[in-house]
């Protein structure tokens, strides 16, 4: 049966030193995908590296403010970035198509629908889609945090048989890779208690690290979506994963979830807030019931929201607890908080907890 692969690969991993692209590497990923796309199956790219790319080439623009430098190496970066892409795969007769996304793009449901309709016409046709965030358009509440997160909504949206996170290390260690005594993690298992000794490293022109991976692996594999992290740079890294020889760090996927849940998952940002109490918060956290949050739980309305809205579930202390789509509005809200015997302001089917407190 066929297969679906995310697979992003970081700017650490397809640019050189000085940003500009690493033909070799990339060579070396086109001809696993191509070798993937002859097995039957369906590959969605994720790639970064624009901005190095276009810093790269603009080596003497006057431009100093930080924001606007960006949008110009973005705006030139990703041109050079497609085009390398392009004729690398056009080398094996397959045709890739650009798409670029901001965070606003998976917020509203309809848009996010909008664009799980292009991706399916696109691999329905045997294009391959090469995505990365619109970074000409995207400041700050519109930005990801990064491609990783971009990378782990597209594998909900696409229900993916898996997604591959490729950076410059061979995993997920127990220390400092290359430091004594740090070992490769091989697999950890979605529901096992959050690690803590992951150490963040990143990239000269990137902006996530391993923890920004390992947070959005958790994410995907609690959705069902096995993930796996590994070295991009390592030759044949993508077709040993197809086959089955062990590479990186692999997360077990939990059951899977709805398409709402997955979709859901990835909105901790929503902007309309509510507090929920110690009863409340145990009671959601409850893994061996099902749980909708109700009115008589929730001390106090952060800020207003309508009838489905998302809103975010903050804890006692402000912590986060989750998000999920409002049954009605926060006026109704507000007359029934801490009432028994009314209906749930979130349904269990639109409710996401984040389990990072474990």
């Amino acid at each position: 049966m066929a297969s679906l692969f995310v697979v992003k690969v970081g700017t650490n991993v397809v640019s050189r030193a000085d940003g500009s692209p690493d033909i070799t590497t990339m060579s070396q990923l086109v001809d696993q995908i191509s070798q993937l796309k002859k097995a039957g199956n369906q590959v969605i790219l994720v790639s970064s590296g624009a901005v190095g790319s276009g810093r790269a080439a603009l080596r003497h623009i006057t431009e100093t403010n930080p924001v606007i430098q960006r949008q110009l190496f973005a705006a030139v970066g990703q041109v050079r970035l497609m085009n390398r892409w392009a004729e690398l795969f056009s080398q094996y007769h397959l045709f890739c198509g650009q798409v670029l996304a901001t965070r606003e793009d998976f917020r509203d449901r309809n848009h996010y629908l909008n664009m799980k309709n292009c991706f399916q016409a696109l691999l329905r046709d045997e294009i391959i889609p090469i995505v990365n965030e619109n970074d000409v358009i995207s400041v700050s509440e519109l930005m990801f945090t990064d491609n990783d997160e971009l990378a782990g909504l597209i594998a909900g949206m696409m229900n993916a048989s898996h997604l591959v996170l490729l950076t410059n290390v061979d995993g997920i260690f127990t220390g400092q890779p290359g430091e004594p005594g740090s070992e490769q993690i091989p697999e950890i298992r979605a529901g096992e208690k959050k690690l803590t000794i992951v150490t963040p490293t990143k990239s000269s022109f990137g902006r996530g690290g391993m923890q920004t991976k390992y947070r959005i692996a958790l994410k995907s594999a609690r959705m069902g979506i096995p993930v796996t992290i590994a070295n991009g740079k390592q030759p044949g890294v993508l077709t040993d994963l197809v086959t089955g020889k062990s590479r990186g760090t692999r997360l077990v996927a939990e059951s899977a979830a709805s398409g709402v849940k997955k979709w859901l998952a990835f909105q901790a940002e929503a902007k309309p807030a509510i507090r929920i109490n110690h009863g409340a918060l145990s009671a959601l956290r409850d893994r061996t019931q099902v749980r909708s949050l109700l009115p008589v739980g929730v001390t106090d309305i952060v800020n207003d929201f309508n009838r489905g809205d998302l809103i975010r579930i903050l804890g006692p202390a402000s912590e986060p607890v989750g998000v999920g789509k409002a049954q009605y509005g926060s006026d109704k809200l507000r007359d029934w908080m801490g009432q028994s015997g009314k209906k749930p302001v979130i349904h269990y089917d639109y409710l996401f907890l984040d389990d990072d407190h474990e």
